[in-house]
């Protein structure tokens, strides 16, 4: 059952290592393990439960790799969604114990500890979901955990920021939820009570009707593209994110953001199946450039740690959807840039965060100088926010190249604005970078802040590994799993 262990499991182990509930293993832990942690007031004690219990969900989802892609079921692992939730669950491990490196706020750690296994059960429930109103039920549910985490640091600009996100996100589950309606219903003829299946739908799509199937991905594009921070509909980010009580909320929202995008390119492989008067990836290529551009305007504005962040995020996500409205081999390109986006993004929180501790301030202006106070501190960010840059050997610059490539390949005249993107976006990230690992550092002295240094570098030296590996393919299973998911996602 599973090639790549030297024997067969005890024969007790047998149900668990069953395909119809592995796939359920990685949604249940975290989710059961939220339930838990909401009676643990003691918040050392709770942080270190949510480590174990990340801990226990990533070897289960690795574990995934052994199901078999025809498996029928609720869920359905295939490579598509694996090259999601594996840096997914291992992201979910680093941000578990980096709370523990980075305490939150007096009065929020039992919330936050409860409320951010319960983000990355969902968000693993929506990665793997076949069936599309159980992938929106997730996705909606994790909105309204999402909306939580952000109103935790009490005051009226907190709970302005959640009410925003509540608003905008839920807005979007109800166009997405209309979408999705509109394509089980384009499909029901065909398939009876297995409309609401993806694997169903790609297999009866040439023959549905093509107006309503488009209709059902621009739905689904308006409201998942919501929950992904697309350009125009982002506006909740960058307040949640300047407004949460932890740069760690950054983990949280990239990964709805990236469930929701998993969702849109499984809408959009099926629209695609059949189109209509518009190609369904010239929305997504429109929303990339937009998000690009609008990023390297918003690096260059950003005042504050979280809204730098924001801005980063955005722009990553807006070099995704433009691969991703390319299609065939620049899916792969797209899904190498979502999953080093996350690690990176992840870094660059915990470099910001244990930064803001140490200088007793989250503006711009106050964390600049990083490297000449913590040497090791100072070269990871920067190591971070090169690869969100774009620099080589690491992800993001692959990604990159592979995108311009396909560019050039399938669509030249849009090879020139991807190139004009990627070089703005770079030159606002290394300007940024400039000033706060290498600028001049603020006149009055540096307090010494609260926290482990130690554990925040060593975190920050693992995502950077994993950039590294990414971008050199050197896990020679990734390639392989990238160039199948693009195939998964036609």
């Amino acid at each position: 059952m599973i090639p790549w262990l030297p024997d067969a499991p005890p024969g007790w182990l047998l149900p668990v290592f069953a395909p119809a509930l592995l796939p359920w293993l990685p949604v249940l832990v975290p989710l059961l393990g939220a339930a838990a942690l909401a009676a643990i007031s003691n918040v050392r004690v709770g942080a270190r439960v949510s480590v174990a219990v990340a801990a226990l969900t990533l070897p289960l989802a690795v574990l995934l790799l052994a199901v078999p892609a025809e498996g029928a079921g609720l869920l359905r692992p295939d490579a598509l969604n694996l090259c999601l939730l594996l840096p997914a669950a291992l992201v979910g491990l680093s941000g578990a114990v980096a709370t523990m490196a980075l305490p939150l706020p007096e009065g929020a750690g039992r919330a936050w500890n409860a409320g951010y296994q319960a983000m990355l059960g969902l968000t693993h429930l929506a990665l793997l979901a076949d069936d599309a109103l159980l992938m929106w039920m997730a996705l909606a549910l994790a909105g309204l955990v999402l909306a939580l985490l952000v109103g935790l640091r009490h005051g009226a600009a907190a709970l302005s920021a959640a009410w925003k996100a509540v608003l905008l996100l839920g807005a979007g589950s109800a166009l997405a939820l209309l979408g999705t309606l509109a394509l089980a219903m384009a499909a029901h003829a065909l398939a009876g009570e297995a409309a609401l299946s993806f694997e169903t739908l790609l297999r009866v799509g040439r023959e549905v009707e093509s107006g309503p199937l488009l209709l059902g991905f621009v739905l689904m594009l308006a409201g998942y593209g919501a929950q992904a921070g697309l350009v125009p509909l982002h506006l909740w980010r960058g307040d949640a994110q300047a407004e949460a009580p932890t740069p760690l909320i950054v983990i949280p929202i990239a990964l709805l953001g990236q469930a929701a995008l998993h969702a849109l390119l499984r809408a959009k492989a099926v629209a695609a199946l059949n189109p209509a008067w518009m190609p369904p990836g010239a929305p997504l290529l429109l929303a990339g450039l937009a998000g690009m551009a609008l990023a390297a305007l918003a690096l260059w504005r950003a005042r504050d740690a979280g809204r730098f962040l924001a801005a980063l995020a955005i722009g990553q996500t807006g070099l995704a959807a433009f691969a991703f409205g390319l299609g065939g081999p620049a899916v792969m390109a797209g899904l190498m840039q979502m999953a080093g986006a996350l690690l990176a993004l992840a870094a660059a929180a915990y470099g910001l965060g244990r930064a803001s501790r140490l200088r007793g301030a989250g503006g711009m202006a106050a964390l600049s100088g990083l490297a000449a106070s913590d040497a090791r501190l100072g070269w990871a960010l920067a190591a971070a926010l090169g690869a969100l840059a774009g620099l080589p050997p690491l992800a993001q610059f692959m990604a990159g190249f592979l995108m311009v490539q396909q560019a050039v390949a399938r669509l030249p005249w849009l090879a020139l604005p991807l190139g004009a993107g990627l070089v703005l976006l770079a030159i606002a990230t290394l300007a940024r970078l400039r000033w706060l690992c290498f600028g001049p550092p603020p006149a009055r002295g540096v307090p010494a802040g609260p926290g482990s240094g130690q554990t925040v570098f060593l975190l920050m030296l693992l995502h950077l590994l994993g950039l590294l590996a990414l971008g050199l393919f050197l896990p020679s299973p990734l390639a392989s799993l990238l160039a199948e998911a693009a195939q998964v996602a036609g």
